[in-house]
């Protein structure tokens, strides 16, 4: 186990720069193929180091909070635009931020995230998360209120099913299996790096209990600090295996984000900004969102 005494977060200076992703490669105008091919080519290109897809299989018509999207907005799988956009780029890292887990079949789940890696030249980022929108989760017939659980038992059964074991077996409350085998494994072993996306405490117990990093989406920097905070907190009485080495820190700012904003992300202990573009921007105004915002990484 890691020294409990030591901080759960990577230390900032931990290497040269702050890292920048892109988010919603899968919506908006990336939905559209040709430009988010664009997209993603002009964000290698100028350095970012991440692009990240959502997920919402379903969204409630008409629109009731807390849904982020109009009923009629596209969005992409994120695994299928990933694969698309790994087919198009060369070294950037592809991330699902994030898979909305309990909505998933673990094994279904499994097989098409290791193709991705496979195909991808191992590159993928996997991040997951419970799910808020209890409409979605009721169009799907998933209860909502297992949520959680469900989520630890199929993070769990993955882990099982990408493992060396021959066969692979296990036995959880939601799901079970045994003499199988689903090949090929990940190119990453033994898995894929895992984000835990959220902001409840059940998120903050599974990325430090068993993930690489966290995942906060929205959140200003006042928020930061206070779920780091609250991580911090959650360290002193959930154990880290020290393989996992010390927590990625990445966050989805609210509203724009210039150089000194960064420079303060960075501050409290954030390693990675996954910028959303401005809303009703076409490709153009997107390519020109991801040549200014390249800038921020070299800064920080």
């Amino acid at each position: 186990m890691a020294d409990p005494g030591a901080s759960p977060l990577a230390a900032r200076g931990d290497g040269p720069r702050l890292k920048l992703g892109l988010f919603a490669m899968n919506s908006g105008p990336c939905a559209d193929p040709a430009t988010a091919a664009a997209v993603a080519r002009a964000a290698e290109a100028a350095g970012f180091e991440s692009l990240w897809a959502g997920e919402h299989v379903v969204l409630p018509d008409p629109r009731v909070p807390p849904s982020p999207m109009e009923p009629g907005d596209p969005i992409l799988d994120p695994i299928v635009a990933l694969t698309f956009l790994a087919a198009h780029t060369d070294r950037v890292r592809l991330g699902t931020g994030i898979i909305i887990l309990p909505q998933r079949n673990p094994l279904v789940l499994a097989k098409e995230l290791a193709s991705l890696d496979v195909l991808s030249g191992g590159r993928l980022e996997l991040g997951v998360g419970v799910g808020y929108l209890e409409p979605e989760f009721r169009a799907l017939g998933i209860p909502f209120a297992d949520k959680g659980p469900r989520t630890d038992d199929y993070l769990a059964a993955m882990r099982a099913v990408w493992s060396d074991a021959r066969p692979a077996a296990y036995h959880g409350r939601f799901v079970a299996f045994e003499g199988i085998q689903a090949r090929p494994l990940p190119a990453q072993r033994p898995h894929p790096p895992l984000v835990i996306g959220g902001h409840s405490a059940g998120a903050y117990r599974r990325a430090v209990a068993g993930a690489r990093g966290w995942y906060g989406y929205g959140l200003d920097l006042d928020a930061t600090a206070t779920c780091l905070a609250a991580i911090a907190d959650t360290v002193r009485n959930v154990a880290r295996p020290a393989e996992l080495g010390a927590l990625e820190i990445s966050v989805t700012p609210r509203g724009e984000v210039d150089a000194a904003s960064a420079e303060r992300y960075a501050a409290l202990g954030v390693h990675r900004l996954i910028l959303r573009p401005p809303d009703g921007l076409d490709r153009a105004g997107l390519l020109a969102f991801v040549g200014a915002a390249a800038r921020l990484g070299g800064g920080a």
